[in-house]
């Protein structure tokens, strides 16, 4: 695949440019409030966010945690039990004939007519729109250009990805919707939805995805919600989430270290573990001082360090304290 062109004009109101300079943009969605429930099970329980309009948010959970009616609801496909939703500051429920021309849906299914030709389906989504993106462009940027006249029951998953993303793309939309957009994808294709995604939020498109791609949410996410059984546990910028500055320190040694020795040697609210044999950790405000402490610590025990890292804790850290470990139906 070839790198990314310049991508055109990926929105179709160019609401910035219109836009008073003293006023400030609303909020492409708000969320307040949420309830729905499925007979005895409260699929979401008084869940409330807001996106800023141009940025993209990664909504994130495990199975079941209510991602997915949380996004239908915002798409109009679901109706709210309680609570308030506005997309681009329209209920998207009953004002949804005035909505869905001015947003994108990329279904995880893929969403295509499986006996239609690739290029078929893509220009019947683009027949749709008043001012659609040109077809070919964007089968040529996705890498299928040349399964253009391809059945979609015969694309690879990747490609059934890719040609969903373009089905949502081609109406130059305001709002896009995207579930698990990169899944199946290969690291090129996935590099070049990123890039395709970073190009439509400076274009001021406003982005809602899922993925259980935790890399993929904090490369791209302007803002990161995480919802566990129906509610939000935490909301924040990537940075916030895991705490901004380096906040660990993680090496490789001999098992079985004389971890009260390091404690006394570092500063007061220093936690130090044995994670597994031989791999420790430290957390705790790091600075030079204390890499100086750690390795006139191992001289001192008579070992050697390896793998000395620093940095805050990884969002997949922070997601398995908010959402536990175990697995998920």
């Amino acid at each position: 695949m070839t790198p990314t062109p310049a991508v055109p004009s990926t929105s179709g109101t160019e609401n910035s440019a219109r836009r008073a300079p003293d006023e400030a943009p609303a909020a492409a969605i708000v969320v307040e409030g949420l309830h729905r429930s499925f007979g005895s099970v409260n699929a979401v329980d008084g869940l409330s966010f807001q996106l800023a309009r141009g940025s993209l948010l990664a909504l994130l959970g495990p199975n079941g945690a209510g991602k997915t009616t949380t996004v239908e609801i915002c798409e109009g496909f679901t109706r709210a039990d309680a609570g308030q939703v506005r997309v681009l500051g329209l209920d998207p429920w009953r004002q949804g004939s005035a909505l869905r021309p001015r947003i994108g849906v990329m279904l995880q299914a893929g969403g295509a007519h499986a006996s239609a030709r690739t290029g078929e389906m893509l220009h019947l989504m683009a027949s749709c729109s008043a001012n659609p993106l040109d077809p070919a462009w964007l089968l040529d940027i996705l890498g299928l250009a040349s399964s253009e006249r391809t059945p979609v029951r015969r694309l690879s998953g990747g490609q059934v990805q890719r040609l969903s993303l373009a089905m949502a793309l081609v109406g130059r939309p305001e709002m896009l919707f995207l579930d698990e957009p990169t899944a199946g994808m290969d690291p090129q294709a996935r590099h070049l939805v990123w890039d395709l995604l970073r190009a439509a939020r400076s274009d001021g498109v406003s982005i809602l995805l899922t993925t259980h791609l935790l890399d993929e949410a904090e490369l791209l996410a302007d803002r990161i919600v995480i919802i566990d059984n129906g509610r939000s546990v935490a909301d924040g910028t990537p940075a916030e989430l895991t705490g901004g500055s380096s906040s660990q320190l993680r090496f490789t040694a001999s098992p079985g270290l004389d971890l009260d020795l390091l404690r006394r040697a570092l500063p007061l609210g220093f936690v130090v573990v044995e994670q597994t044999p031989g791999r420790y950790l430290l957390e705790g405000e790091i600075v030079p001082s204390t890499m100086a402490t750690v390795t006139s610590f191992c001289a001192r025990v008579g070992v050697l360090p390896t793998g000395l890292q620093v940095g805050a804790r990884s969002l997949d850290e922070v997601y398995l304290e908010l959402t536990g470990k175990e697995l998920r139906g």
